[in-house]
């Protein structure tokens, strides 16, 4: 059994707008990183069960990055994702939209990887959530 990590930020925008900006790769491209030296060149998302998605994620720089991707296994619409990662492990992860007063907790619930501590993978992706706050509450259209 793998450990889960759970992350979570409250966003202060219509579940509309988050749900726009958490899936349209247009978005995805403007906040899926965790720090500011990182970018995401190239986002795909087929978002559908079965459907899969594609982030590139890389350092400003080209000299080092992955592609991080997977296929959903679960999709409500304004609620809920959930998917399972490629590669030899296929760890599971969720995601929630869950209302709270004028605005959305969104909490995502991820395995483990066995190659780094737990807490600097959850520092990783509680970085990219934040990074998603700041955008999605954000004026910007993306474009």
């Amino acid at each position: 059994m793998k450990p889960k990590v759970t992350v979570a930020v409250f966003v202060s925008a219509p579940i509309e707008k988050i749900w726009e900006r958490w899936t349209e790769p247009k978005h995805i491209m403007r906040w899926c990183f965790a720090s500011d030296d990182w970018c995401a060149p190239r986002a795909e998302n087929d978002l559908q069960v079965g459907g899969i998605f594609r982030t590139r994620m890389e350092v400003k720089d080209g000299s080092v990055g992955f592609d991080f991707e997977g296929t959903y296994t679960t999709m409500e619409k304004n609620k809920k994702l959930e998917y399972v990662l490629a590669g030899d492990d296929a760890r599971k992860v969720s995601i929630e939209f869950v209302e709270q007063g004028d605005g959305y907790k969104v909490v995502e619930v991820f395995e483990a990887e066995a190659e780094n501590s737990l807490e600097m993978q959850k520092n990783g992706w509680q970085a990219i959530l934040d990074n998603f706050k700041k955008y999605a509450e954000s004026d910007k259209t993306g474009l």
